[in-house]
């Protein structure tokens, strides 16, 4: 099926990387980038999205994945809820209103920020979009919470998407936000290791690049030049199963990828415990050595801990100096990484006989 313009294109990571047409064509979305666009692709993170993508997962009819951890956890908190004017209008098959989680214009926007983006949003853009998204429901146009979205009904969806961040993603926001700042790093290394040929070569099993073009296989069929608008890449942890693809304007081309690292992101991880650990070298020095499973900078794992960078500052240097981490200069940053002995120290298998 051909893209409408502005369509979200999803794909599911089950879906092969091709797939013919019943007449033979290649069904693809396929995005070519100009020599400007070469140079205008930039990573950007978006809490309102991983809202969103949050408020979905908790359907029942969604597959939670590797977020069931999180969703036992909130489960209290969304019985309390009534979110059905968001979920309307998210279709397991269809359109979802781009102006509920915009591209981000910047690479790190606050959540109040993204929000005075929504609220903004123009009343005729809300209720065209609204009404693209229903018509892919049957019967959604007609029900009572259909009813309630005719209008404009900006200010009722704000305050829900607000409620949703509140109680399901801002309490686990610090860990969520640190994956997703490892993995622009990660990405960005390798962009600058081999540019975008090695870029998305790994970044999805459904994303492929040849010839200056960015090409998605399956789920729909559209063709693009990007024609100098460039290119947004935005990591997601709650959109853990699926490539999508922004196309509408006037938002810049966007490609939400699921970040990597999302599988161990509520792993209680295996090997020594807090306790035992923590016992030897103090409870946040275990935290920060047992979390540190690849390079990152204070900053980052500040966020991942809930800690001040002033805190982590004093811990790395303890454990620097006691041999567990080294520190290495990325740029502007210095990134933290286990030593051998460090490693050592957090897979010792706990219960063992000592002597």
């Amino acid at each position: 099926m051909r893209a409408h313009p502005g369509r979200r294109a999803s794909l599911g990571t089950s879906d092969s990387a091709t797939a013919e047409s019943p007449k033979g064509a290649t069904i693809a979305v396929t995005l070519r980038f100009s020599a400007a666009d070469l140079l205008r692709c930039r990573f950007a993170i978006s809490p309102a999205f991983e809202t969103l993508s949050a408020i979905r997962l908790t359907l029942p009819e969604e597959s939670p994945g590797q977020h069931r951890p999180w969703l036992a956890a909130v489960a209290d908190r969304v019985a309390g809820l009534d979110l059905r004017p968001i979920t309307v209008l998210q279709p397991r098959r269809g359109y979802t209103p781009d102006f509920l989680a915009p591209p981000p214009t910047g690479a790190s926007l606050s959540f109040d920020d993204e929000l005075a983006r929504i609220a903004a949003t123009p009343p005729e853009r809300v209720a065209a979009e609204i009404a693209r998204s229903l018509h892919d429901t049957p019967g959604a146009a007609d029900s009572d919470v259909g009813r309630l979205l005719s209008g404009n009904p900006v200010d009722l969806l704000v305050g829900l998407i607000r409620t949703a961040w509140q109680e399901l993603v801002e309490p686990f926001w610090p860990r969520v936000r640190a994956l997703l700042d490892a993995d622009v790093g990660f990405q960005t290394r390798r962009l600058a290791e081999g540019g975008l040929d090695r870029l998305f070569a790994e970044l999805h099993p459904a994303l492929r690049w040849h010839d200056n073009t960015l090409i998605r296989a399956r789920g729909d069929d559209d063709h693009r030049d990007l024609a100098g608008a460039g290119l947004v890449l935005q990591p997601s942890v709650f959109k853990w199963d699926q490539v999508i693809v922004v196309l509408d304007e006037p938002w810049q081309p966007t490609v939400i990828y699921p970040a990597r690292g999302t599988g161990g992101l509520w792993e209680t991880r295996p090997g020594t415990t807090d306790a035992a650990l923590g016992r030897l070298i103090g409870r946040t020095r275990a935290a920060l050595l047992i979390g540190l499973t690849e390079p990152a900078a204070t900053t980052t794992l500040a966020h991942r801990h809930a800690l001040a960078p002033a805190t982590v500052s004093e811990h790395l240097t303890v454990l620097r100096d006691a041999g567990f981490v080294t520190g290495e200069r990325h740029r502007h940053e210095i990134r933290y990484r286990r030593t051998a002995l460090g490693t050592a120290a957090v897979d010792v298998p706990s219960g063992g006989n000592s002597r």
